[in-house]
Order: C-alpha cells, then sequence, then structure tokens
C-alpha cells in the first residue's frame, strides 16, 4: 500500500515537472490544447498539461536575416548583383506560428524577391545615387506583405551593389569626362573674371595722368630684386610725349 502511494506520488511528480516550462522575458509562447490554439504564454515559470497540451516558443527580439545575393536589371537594362540585410521583428506570436510556416525562410524568400522588383523600377544612376531611397521602398513593400504574419520590418540596408566590369570602365570614363568638363568650365570662367578685372584696371589707368607710368615704374622696381632678371625698359606713350613737349619747347627758343 505504502508503496503504491510512493510509485503513484512520484509518477505524480513526474508528471508536474514535465510540465512546467521557462518562458524568457524575450520570449513569448503559443499553446495548443488537443490541436487547437488555446493563447499565448507570458514569460515567466508556466505549467503546460502534459500529452494534453502543447506549445511553441517563440522568440521576440529583432532579428537580421542576411539575403543572399541577387542578379536584378535596372530600368535602364544594366545588369547588377545586389545583396542586403533586413532587420525585423516578432509582433505577434499567435500569427507567426498560424499565419506562416517557418516564417524566417518565408521573410528571407519575400525580401529577395522584393529586392529584385524594386531595383528593376529605376536606373542604374539613381540605384547608386539613392541607395536609402530603394531600401526604404523595399521596407515598406516587406513590411506590408509580412503584416498579417505578425512581423513587423525595422528596416532593410543594401549592403553592395555589384555592376559588370564593362560597366565599371564606361562609369570611369563618364566620371573622367566630367571632372574634365568642370575644369575647362572653371577655368573659362576665371579667364573672363581676369580680363574683366584688367579691363576695369586699364580704364582707371587710363583716366589718370601718369598713373600708368607709376605703375610701370613699381613693375620694374619689382622685377629688379631678383638680380637675375634681365630688364628691357620701354618708355610708356606718357613719357614720349613729355620729351616730345621738351624738344618742342627748345626749338622755339
Amino acid at each position: 500500500m505504502v508503496i503504491g502511494i510512493i510509485s503513484a506520488g512520484v509518477v505524480a511528480g513526474i508528471f508536474v515537472l514535465s510540465g512546467l516550462k521557462v518562458v524568457n522575458e524575450y520570449e513569448r509562447g503559443v499553446r495548443f490544447r488537443l490541436g487547437k490554439f488555446a493563447g499565448e504564454i507570458t514569460p515567466g515559470l508556466r505549467f503546460v498539461i502534459p500529452i494534453i497540451e502543447t506549445w511553441r516558443r517563440v522568440d521576440m527580439r529583432i532579428k537580421a536575416v542576411d539575403v543572399p545575393s541577387q542578379e536584378a536589371i535596372t530600368k535602364d537594362n544594366v545588369s547588377v548583383t545586389v545583396n542586403a540585410v533586413i532587420y525585423y521583428k516578432v509582433s505577434a506570436a499567435q500569427s507567426v506560428i498560424l499565419q506562416v510556416e517557418k516564417y524566417n525562410y518565408a521573410v528571407s524568400q519575400l525580401a529577395q524577391t522584393t529586392m529584385r522588383n524594386v531595383v528593376g523600377e529605376v536606373s542604374l544612376d539613381k540605384l547608386l545615387a539613392n541607395r536609402d531611397d530603394v531600401s526604404k521602398r523595399i521596407r515598406i513593400i516587406v513590411d506590408k506583405a509580412t503584416d498579417p504574419w505578425g512581423i513587423k520590418v525595422d528596416s532593410v540596408e543594401l549592403k553592395d551593389v555589384i555592376v559588370p566590369g564593362e560597366m565599371k570602365r564606361v562609369m570611369a570614363k563618364e566620371a573622367e569626362a566630367e571632372r574634365e568638363k568642370r575644369a575647362v568650365i572653371i577655368k573659362a570662367e576665371g579667364e573672363v573674371l581676369s580680363a574683366t578685372n584688367m579691363s576695369k584696371a586699364a580704364a582707371m589707368l587710363a583716366k589718370a595722368p601718369g598713373a600708368l607710368h607709376l605703375r610701370t615704374l613699381q613693375s620694374i622696381n619689382d622685377i629688379s630684386a631678383d638680380q637675375s632678371n634681365t630688364i628691357v625698359y620701354m618708355l610708356p606713350i606718357e613719357a614720349l610725349r613729355a620729351l616730345e613737349g621738351i624738344s618742342t619747347m627748345g626749338k622755339r627758343k
């Protein structure tokens, strides 16, 4: 009799212990009773009736899923290889178990197809220059599609955009031509500005008698500071006119 009681107690103890479950703070549990959904299990020490009830553990933390490299064709028919990383988390443990099988795999597959479609909607220049806009577009589409699954997409980041080798050479030539174009424009603008300033200076010197002669003397003084320079002095027109005036006065006398 005593042995029977002890045996029953041991069996009951094993039964109770086998039903005790620990749910961590970052987890939720989904309970099934005889195959039917029976509610969510919150964090803490919980009891699941053995045999009658089963449960699934769901991690609620943010997950980073690497989207494998995909071959895609841009709007301007350029073949590129792109890959990305998607950050998402489970917002409803019930839905992620009841609505989709292997939600990690499902999210990854959805992100791959969406990434190819979005890349096909933009040109190569826009893809390279506005990568954040393309990532945002992918996030919006994937987030909307996974709402019924109980998944919230936080962000999508395009990691690499790889273009063919021939296209890289073409882009390098375009960049070089653009730099040369800017250099020519800057040089031309500088020459126009220089000519404008020289025209203004010439006009100012012409208005002041003897100013050109003084400017010439100043230039000679600057050049003579270097003894290695050879100076060829040319008389300005004002000096010649002054000498011509002196000569005329001498003849009159």
